[in-house]
């Protein structure tokens, strides 16, 4: 098994992995296992020819290749736009916060949908239970192989800032990013393991699946909120001269600890707060990564209730999903697919742990760009202005909604595709699709509009109308426009890889709609002929959209 450099540097510390009760050696076989196996993970596209990585055991030139790597690169653009902040001056408080509120944002959202399904894994259990392994070696183990992703995905995103920052600033600020970066994960991971932690005390069986979700749709809410708040917390008369005035409630914000040492430490400012803030940022990550150790064994225990199935779905269920089945199908089989996904992604926990995150963000964000563009007026000023348009960023959950309906943990049981008596894909596709419309996009946009409605009066229902015909069709071009695959039939770990890019095209679509729309109201009555042309469309793409044979 191939030695790996990370685990090398681990070395220097098992002594310290010791006094906390953890079996290093075995804890480090285990890590060395999960790293080895990730790099062997290889694409499985049904229906497709093996390219020349699966036909070489997923290798590139003799070296495993670990597709996590390649995805990178976007995160070091983001990170390449964000290193602007760092070279603006030298008003640490406002640019370190603002730094560390975007890296805390972009790094929290993919551990809560990336790694999620890592840290709540409980595959390892059947193995490892049956050994002489304690849990607080298992929950190390875990917590590290997390930790091993977050530092590269860490690394993507803060090096060009890190540069900047050495140049810019010299060798002790660089030194001070590097370390506040370090506990600034550490923090990220163990808050997030902590929250789980209290979900699975409390909460067993399917409501713990459910709740777990929940969860994670507040968490990115609360991301999102946060990032918003931390820029009104300074006044700003140029983005060099903005003023920092500390209050009471804002030692809440977690950015604005880690951005305080950089003025006390570089700037000699020791001010109370810019003192408090500092210890904050150095204490907490280290008192909750304390914690954290104490009741790994607490953790491990109780994830065992996830493996419970818990208590059996009533009967009425059943009956009332076949009946919106029949409404909506037009086949016995779509009727049948549509039934089918609606309950994979009911069941699917690593479905659920990809996509619920984008919802939250969907729900908060076209009320973030409500606030942001309609401060001013207030909410007794928002009737009759065009702000209601905003609600078009509900829709941003749509391409991986549907992105991720061709993804399982149960792949290899696709070949019941195989001896279906299925003619073509248009009942699979088009039942997969409406289910995943009803289930997750409408009733979404539904809270969205009532709110809206709420918000802006009466006059706009015309308008909410139009927008929810505008999101029925882009959901119908995302589908005709990403890759396919049956549902449910590819391999989770491959999920979302090669497709960032083809994202881009669909935030503009959606945009489209918007001007569309917006258009449409500077008109007499252009409001009532764009909801008859999206009728049509619709109409046509939901017929047409879907006619592909199989192979």
């Amino acid at each position: 098994m191939k030695e790996m450099r990370t685990l090398w540097v681990l070395d220097r510390f098992k002594g310290v992995f010791g006094k906390f009760g953890v079996d290093y050696p075995v804890m480090r076989r285990i890590l060395q296992i999960k790293l080895t196996m990730d790099g062997r993970r290889v694409p499985t596209i049904i229906g497709k020819a093996r390219n020349k990585d699966q036909a070489d055991g997923g290798k590139v030139n003799g070296t495993e290749k670990n597709q996590f790597f390649s995805s990178l690169w976007l995160y070091l653009i983001f990170g390449a736009f964000s290193s602007m902040f760092v070279g603006l001056g030298d008003n640490f408080i406002f640019q370190m916060s603002l730094i560390f509120g975007i890296f805390m944002f972009m790094i929290m959202t993919s551990l809560i949908s990336d790694f999620s399904s890592v840290l709540l894994d409980i595959r390892d259990r059947n193995i490892l239970s049956t050994k002489p392994v304690n849990r607080r070696t298992i929950a190390m183990a875990k917590m590290l192989h997390i930790c091993f992703y977050m530092f590269f995905l860490t690394g993507a995103i803060a090096i060009v800032p890190l540069g900047v920052g050495l140049v810019r600033h010299g060798i002790g600020f660089f030194l001070l990013f590097v370390a506040e970066l370090i506990l600034m994960d550490l923090l990220i991971v163990v808050i997030t393991a902590l929250i789980y932690l209290a979900v699975l005390k409390f909460f067993d069986g399917e409501k713990l699946k459910d709740f777990i979700n929940y969860v994670q749709i507040g968490l990115t809410i609360v991301i999102a909120l946060g990032y918003q708040l931390l820029i009104r917390l300074f006044d700003f008369v140029d983005l060099q001269q903005a003023v920092f005035q500390p209050k009471w409630w804002e030692f809440v914000i977690v950015p604005v600890w880690f951005g305080a040492p950089f003025e006390t430490l570089l700037h000699g400012d020791n001010s109370i707060p810019y003192l408090l803030f500092s210890l904050l940022a150095l204490c907490v990550p280290i008192l909750t990564f304390l914690l954290y150790i104490k009741l790994m064994p607490s953790l491990e225990r109780n994830l065992q209730k996830l493996a419970d199935p818990g208590s059996r779905k009533k009967e009425g269920a059943g009956k009332w999903l076949k009946s919106i089945s029949h409404l909506l199908g037009s086949s016995p089989q779509e009727e049948v697919f549509f039934r089918f996904a609606w309950t994979m992604m009911g069941n699917e926990r690593e479905f659920k742990l990809k996509v619920y995150p984008s919802i939250g963000f969907s729900l908060i964000f076209p009320f973030i760009f409500l606030f942001t563009s309609g401060r001013e007026r207030g909410l007794s000023g928002l009737p009759g202005t065009k702000l209601h348009l905003f609600i078009y960023f509900c829709a941003l959950l749509v391409p991986n909604v549907i992105l991720m309906l061709k993804y399982s943990r149960s792949y290899k049981a696709a070949w019941i595709y195989r001896v279906l008596p299925i003619g073509d894909r248009v009942p699979v596709y088009r039942g997969t699709l409406m289910a995943a419309v009803v289930r997750l996009i409408l009733p979404l946009y539904a809270v969205e509009a009532v709110v809206f409605a709420i918000l802006f009066g009466g006059r706009i229902v015309p308008d909410l109308i139009v927008a929810g015909l505008a999101i029925l069709a882009y959901s119908v071009l995302s589908f005709a426009y990403l890759s396919k695959a049956l549902p449910f039939s590819e391999r989770l770990e491959t999920a979302q890889q090669g497709e960032g890019m083809r994202m881009i095209p669909l935030m503009l679509l959606l945009g489209g709609f918007a001007l569309v729309h917006y258009a449409a109201t500077l008109v007499s009555f252009g409001v009532y002929v764009y909801a008859a042309l999206l009728l049509a469309a619709n109409w046509v793409l939901w017929q047409k959209a879907f006619s592909a044979k199989l192979p």
